[in-house]
């Protein structure tokens, strides 16, 4: 699936993280997120409970696009079989890490799937990069990656908002950048290393974000979405 980036409504670009152990709390989630959130995400955490298909199942046949953040990483011929089986379920996007072999498999199966590579995630830091064995730098690594995303096919990358209009300047604005690691600004980090706020992320280029916790954990999760939403409509307001 390749999406046009300037035609996105602008109250898509928001991706609730579902982020909970049960399906249940997901639903409940997003009953209490009502008209707020169009846009969710599932991710490592559901894929565990034994409910992730009900659970997706449930938020197409109400209308939600749904993003299956499983960051498929394994031999190609079996990310190639698992994609296969996701095919004809409305998912709108699929991460998979940014692995060239991993990538040809997964876009060659696609179908109706929006795949987006990971290039480095967003609680990495210079430094963990070191640890790892990668002597480069940080911006190298995500822009090589993503050029070659952007060359197999993929439909876009996750990647911090620090580095979005690096990739946007450097690949193409036809490459969706889709932005974890989203803090109010001033906020807590936790354990993300690589942060921006709503209004900085769309400021760099972002076509999409993804927030789990401020949303998730606000004591009021439906008056945060529409305040986030109401920051991501002044960015698009001409």
């Amino acid at each position: 699936m390749k999406e046009n980036p300037g035609a996105i409504p602008p109250r898509e670009r928001l991706i609730a993280a579902l982020d909970v152990p049960t399906a249940a709390e997901a639903m409940r989630l997003v009953e209490s997120l009502g008209k707020s959130v169009s846009f969710y995400k599932i991710g490592l955490e559901l894929s565990t409970s034994g409910e992730y298909y009900t659970l997706l199942d449930w938020l197409v046949k109400r209308g939600h696009r749904v993003f299956c953040d499983l960051k498929l990483h394994d031999i190609p011929e079996t990310v190639r079989r698992a994609v296969v089986n996701l095919r004809g379920r409305g998912v709108s996007f699929l991460t998979v890490h940014a692995d060239r072999g991993v990538m040809e498999a997964a876009v060659k199966e696609k179908g109706d799937i929006g795949i987006l590579a990971v290039t480095v995630l967003t609680s990495t830091s210079q430094e963990d990069l070191a640890e790892q064995g990668y002597p480069g730098k940080m911006d190298e690594l995500v822009m090589r990656r993503a050029r070659a995303a952007a060359e197999i096919g993929c439909a876009g990358v996750i990647c911090s908002g620090l580095e979005v209009a690096t990739i946007k300047a450097k690949v193409g604005g036809h490459l969706l950048a889709v932005t974890p690691g989203i803090r109010p600004a001033g906020g807590d980090a936790a354990d993300q290393k690589r942060v921006v706020d709503v209004a900085q992320a769309f400021k760099n280029g972002a076509d999409y974000i993804v927030v789990g916790r401020p949303i998730r954990d606000a004591k009021d999760p439906a008056a945060a979405a529409e305040a986030i939403q109401a920051t991501i409509a002044a960015a698009f307001h001409d």
